[in-house]
């Protein structure tokens, strides 16, 4: 009998040490998730082609996955999709200098914005230094986010929408046309900057679109049948998921981990995608639930 606990124990200790070793390693390992996004009205052009999206880089935490940004960049070129959605969330808590952490986001996403590939941007809560719902915002450390983005060709969306065309020589941003898909990027919910009517506001009501929002909170301020695609990240999916139990759904408590398709939320005739991102919050480890780069396949009705 004490034969056979010990034995037990002994799996158990090998079990929890498995498990520990592989939430450090899983971190570095990036997952491509392909989706089919099914957008109503989507022009004959953009059937077949791909949206990417990706966020919750999250630098300056400490032991932060940086190099697991650059390669997500790394892999994005190598997808080329006909654009890029990054989610939020580039800095965390300053452990060396804001302005380094600030540069450090530039530098790792360098393959990114130097290929050919139209790239959109929403800030996060951590880029206001938003810890809880409500809390003050610093604007200044949001525009400092911003003009680093902004000034490696990446446009930040705060309540506005971009309409993209498909050309023979690639996309045509911010010129509409009967055959553009709109990308709509809300501010962030946190620090109080979400405003789905400004967003919404000059996209034509027939016209395809794509949402991404930060905080899937955002999520359920949309009207009906506004946002038949939207993407968001800030959960992180919990980091850690437990094998054989499914997922809650907590997206109306703060501490909500939800990922992947959401059921059930928002107005009708919209869907939520909540990518899990690249970084950490709290704890620098992820256990089944690694890195992701969500790949969208435009399909239309």
């Amino acid at each position: 009998m004490k034969k056979r606990i010990a034995q037990s124990l002994l799996f158990i200790g090998l079990l929890a040490t498995f498990i520990f070793i592989w939430a450090l390693v899983e971190p570095y390992f990036i997952n491509i998730e392909k989706e089919e996004a099914i957008i109503p009205h989507l022009p004959e052009e953009w059937e077949g082609k791909q949206i990417a999206a990706v966020g919750d880089f999250q630098v300056g935490m400490w032991m932060g996955n940086e190099a697991t940004v650059r390669k997500a960049a790394e892999e994005l070129v190598e997808i080329k999709p006909e654009a890029v959605l990054l989610l939020g969330d580039y800095v965390y808590h300053s452990v060396q200098s804001e302005y380094v952490e600030r540069q450090k986001v530039a530098d790792l996403i360098q393959p990114l914005t130097e290929a050919d590939i139209p790239v959109f941007a929403v800030l996060g809560n951590h880029d206001y230094v938003v810890e809880s719902d409500g809390a003050e915002p610093n604007e200044l450390k949001a525009q400092q986010i911003t003009y680093i983005l902004e000034e490696h060709g990446i446009t930040v969306l705060q309540n506005e929408a971009v309409p993209l065309t498909l050309t023979e020589t690639g996309v045509l941003t911010e010129t509409a046309s009967p055959n553009a898909l709109y990308i709509v990027g809300l501010g962030a919910s946190w620090p109080g900057m979400s405003d789905s009517a400004t967003a919404l506001d000059g996209v034509p009501n027939s016209a395809a679109r794509i949402v991404m929002m930060h905080n899937p909170s955002a999520f359920a301020e949309l009207p009906e049948a506004s946002a038949p695609i939207a993407v968001a990240g800030h959960t992180h999916g919990g980091q850690v998921k437990i094998p054989l139990i499914p997922k809650e759904w907590r997206l109306k408590e703060e501490e909500h981990a939800d990922y992947g398709w959401v059921d059930d939320y928002g107005a009708a005739g919209n869907a939520l995608y909540i990518n899990p991102g690249i970084g950490f919050s709290n704890r620098p480890i992820r256990f089944n639930m690694p890195p992701e780069i969500t790949v969208f396949t435009l399909r239309s009705e």
